[in-house]
């Protein structure tokens, strides 16, 4: 069972993680992705360590928080970023399925992808900037770590991959729904204490989010005829920037 979370670490971090032996099958890449949200965890507490060392040292917040955005791309290879800038692209494309998939393959970056990426990643370094600037430790854990939930919601039974190969074949609809409700409950367990003096706003705004999940990769299924990669890597920066954001309501 722990290639499942050695597995996790190799595909979501930087961390010099060996793949497990025997390849990667379908089975490996399930659990992988049901750990992602643990991965998440640690990505956030390396975040709020280092905003906790800037602001102590005396960065601004602002700055604080922009550097932690970088810092986490730079620990997730940039394949989070890059996913969603080809996922935007995708989704702003005239045609059928195919021409979405082929632009997204693309590897270049068109205005909408470019946007995304000012708004969705600016919004996460302003917020976690101010979360840091009140000490909200906590929030900023929770808030990257709920962005590797969405991961597992996204690849939730019923959920077909966009082409039978790459990793979208390997995790599309590899979780079951008690999975998707184990780490609902725990994001939702872990966000009671993201907001000091108001405990509802945190589950809140997690329920919500998953909800906006689910369905934003029911579209890009309908849209790509399946998800992608790509689509799991939006998923993980929108929902980063969403949460972050809601919890500095």
């Amino acid at each position: 069972m722990v290639d499942g979370p050695a597995l996790a670490l190799s595909w979501l971090t930087v961390l010099p993680v060996p793949v497990p032996h025997g390849g990667i099958d379908r089975a490996r890449a399930r659990r992988a992705i049901f750990s992602a949200p643990a991965v998440g965890a640690l990505l956030g507490a390396a975040a709020a360590g280092f905003l906790w060392c800037a602001v102590t040292v005396g960065l601004t917040p602002t700055l604080a928080g922009l550097i932690a955005v970088g810092l986490l791309a730079l620990a997730t290879r940039g394949m989070h970023v890059d996913g969603l800038a080809d996922t935007v692209d995708g989704l702003g494309c005239y045609g059928p399925p195919e021409r979405a998939l082929e632009v997204m393959r693309s590897g270049g970056a068109g205005p909408f992808a470019v946007a995304a990426m000012v708004v969705l990643l600016g919004c996460q370094a302003l917020a976690l900037g101010g979360l840091a600037d009140a000490s909200r430790w906590t929030a900023v854990v929770v808030a990257v770590a709920v962005g590797r939930a969405a991961v597992v919601i996204a690849c939730r039974r019923g959920i077909a991959p966009a082409t039978p190969g790459g990793f979208g074949g390997l995790v599309a609809g590899s979780q079951p729904a008690a999975v998707l409700a184990a780490w609902t409950l725990a994001a939702v367990a872990a966000s009671l204490f993201a907001v000091p003096g108001r405990m509802w706003q945190g589950p809140v705004v997690v329920v919500v989010v998953l909800a906006a999940t689910v369905a934003f990769t029911a579209h890009c299924a309908r849209r790509f005829g399946g998800i992608t990669g790509d689509v799991l890597g939006a998923v993980i920066e929108g929902t980063v920037a969403i949460t972050a954001v809601a919890f500095t309501l």
